[in-house]
């Protein structure tokens, strides 16, 4: 039992694994709704490559802060779409729509997801 464990484990080691990047943010006073259309519009096109799941997370006490959730298949996915972010004009006029409604800068955090 304890070797087939052990085994399923170094092979899940060598499988490709997920990319999780956490994006927290807070929306301009007054501009939750058009963040909220915003997201409705571009979700489409952000998942659209395939292998990208795009979530939100609001905060219970703050209806104007944001965790933007973006869930990679796996590391080529992320690599994929990171190389989008710097080339592609599309993604850059979004991005620049999406700085604008925010109030500050976002923070960013990327996670990888391992099996303990």
């Amino acid at each position: 039992m304890i070797n087939q464990e052990l085994g399923d484990r170094a092979m899940n080691a060598d499988q490709p694994t997920r990319i999780d990047l956490h994006i927290r943010l807070r929306v301009a006073p007054g501009r939750r709704e058009a963040y909220l259309s915003f997201l409705r519009e571009g979700i489409p096109y952000f998942e659209g490559p395939g292998g990208i799941e795009v979530r939100l997370l609001e905060d219970k006490a703050d209806d104007h802060k944001f965790i933007e959730l973006i869930l990679y298949e796996n590391e080529q996915v992320y690599a994929r779409d990171r190389q989008r972010v710097a080339n592609d004009p599309e993604m850059k006029r979004f991005l620049e729509r999406w700085r604008a409604l925010l109030a500050e800068p976002p923070t960013f955090d990327v996670y990888r997801l391992v099996t303990p």
